[in-house]
């Protein structure tokens, strides 16, 4: 064959490549805006994504499980997941592709297959949405409102109704909040539409109407006001952190639960996906989501943990620069951080090594932690030094966790990393709090070096958002 047929035919096989994604990226939509159906590929989302980001993911899958899985794959098992009757659901279509490949039969029908797989997801539960408050609306602030409204479908899970703030509202300030919204230096711009309402103080985000309240302490806060009731409150100010201040949210006003973006005191420290399930929303009414170091390292230890049991370890977090530092050298009541963040490696210290261990408690008094916040705004890396029960090998723990970020109860939280050349920008906009960093793993003896990005803010953002949901009871059925 000649070179210019074979160029020829590979012009040809691409076109049809970039047709069929484009079928599939309409298929998830249409289930999605249509049907509550969200499609994810090895927990990463689909919907709105462009041709090329599908064809990466599907390249990534294909590396991920050995499997030739292809967007031909991906498309026809999409197609069969519209033919049949589903509940509002979210469903891994890489897991389904990886199964289907198992079954060593191509012969065997799509539907068929679809069917047997999703045959326990009969009946729709029963969802009562639950109206969602932001208080505070800095970096995890914003990120949420993007989420919550790009991800509020037919509104039948969480629906964002107001955020609150300090200071005056007037149309300055709205188009100001407006802005921040809309454009991000980091996260780039918002995939939606952001509008300004100044005669109801309000933005209209993907065409529903977002209150913007201003307020001085929780009590000036009458939500019923606005038609909210029973909202859950997400607190990421930063300004109350125990249960006492953090319980002033609650007063009779329209508001029944709180979620705190931050480590709190005297209220349930919650890794989504590690310990959850052992907060009944039921029986509290107060959360804390803990840190976002936290939420990165805590669902690996676990596995460490369950594994190989861990003796002590160290744990060094490398991460973005952060707001409460200075632009430029100033004062400031912590050491170091007056240093200009943009200039300088800043040591300080971090929280999260104890903080696992509310998570944890088995490993109580067994880590200890330092951070060192670095000249960049976004992305961050946890280094674990761990000392084992037991001696193991890069291939056995490189195994162990491969395994765990493709079935399980920590499929959500851990992205298992096959990438040679991974820096920090690339693992911006990474839904998984912990990216496993399989490439750089060391292990000597009983003694063993992990590395684990982590997107501090759009990773634990949605860390926050699991989290929600599990206590607003509104969580969906989902196939991983």
């Amino acid at each position: 064959m000649s070179i210019i047929t074979n160029y020829e035919k590979e012009v040809v096989n691409q076109a049809q490549v970039r047709r069929a994604t484009t079928e599939f990226i309409n298929i998830v939509n249409d289930l999605w805006y249509d049907r509550s159906i969200e499609l994810v590929l090895f927990r990463n989302p689909l919907v709105d994504k462009r041709a090329s980001e599908v064809l990466n993911l599907i390249d990534y899958a294909k590396e991920f499980v050995a499997k030739p899985i292809s967007i031909q794959d991906a498309l026809e098992i999409a197609k069969a997941i519209q033919s049949i009757k589903l509940p509002a659901s979210k469903l891994d279509i890489g897991k389904l592709a990886y199964e289907y490949h198992l079954i060593n039969d191509t012969n065997t029908d799509k539907v068929d297959f679809v069917k047997n797989q999703l045959k326990d997801v009969t009946e729709a539960k029963t969802i009562a949405p639950k109206d969602v408050v932001l208080y505070g609306f800095g970096r995890i602030g914003r990120l949420l409102a993007r989420e919550l409204s790009s991800k509020m479908g037919k509104g039948s899970q969480l629906r964002l109704r107001a955020v609150v703030t300090r200071g005056k509202i007037d149309a300055t300030v709205l188009e100001k909040r407006a802005s921040l919204l809309s454009i991000d230096s980091v996260h780039g711009d918002f995939l939606g539409t952001v509008q300004v309402d100044a005669e109801n103080d309000a933005l209209i985000i993907n065409g529903t109407t977002v209150y913007m309240i201003s307020a001085a302490q929780p009590e000036d806060i009458n939500y019923t006001k606005y038609g909210i009731n029973d909202a859950l409150i997400i607190d990421n100010t930063g300004a109350f952190r125990d249960k006492e201040a953090l319980q002033r949210h609650l007063v009779p006003n329209g508001a029944s639960k709180v979620l705190l973006t931050a480590p709190g005191k005297g209220i349930p420290n919650i890794v989504h996906g590690v310990n959850h399930l052992e907060n009944n929303p039921d029986k509290i009414d107060v959360f804390s989501a803990a840190s976002c170091t936290t939420n990165a390292i805590t669902p690996i230890l676990k596995v460490i943990e369950d594994n190989f049991g861990i003796k002590k370890g160290h744990l060094e977090t490398i991460h973005a620069y952060t707001n409460d530092q200075n632009l430029v050298d100033n004062m400031h009541k912590k050491n170091r951080r007056g240093r200009a963040a943009a200039l300088n490696m800043v040591i300080t210290e971090t929280g999260a090594g104890k903080a696992v261990s509310k998570a944890l408690p088995v490993l109580e008094g067994k880590l200890t932690s330092n951070a060192i916040r670095v000249p960049v705004p976004n992305g961050s890396l946890a280094i674990l030094n761990l000392q084992l029960n037991s001696e193991t090998t890069v291939e056995v723990v490189n195994a162990i966790m491969k395994q765990y970020a493709l079935e399980g109860d920590l499929v959500e939280q851990i992205q298992y990393s096959l990438h040679n050349e991974l820096v920090s920008s690339d693992i911006v906009g990474t839904t998984a709090p912990s990216i496993f960093d399989s490439k750089a793993t060391i292990a000597d003896g009983n003694t063993i070096v992990i590395y684990v990005w982590y997107d501090n803010e759009y990773g634990y953002s949605h860390q926050v958002m699991r989290l929600a949901k599990h206590i607003a009871k509104v969580r969906r059925y989902t196939y991983y």
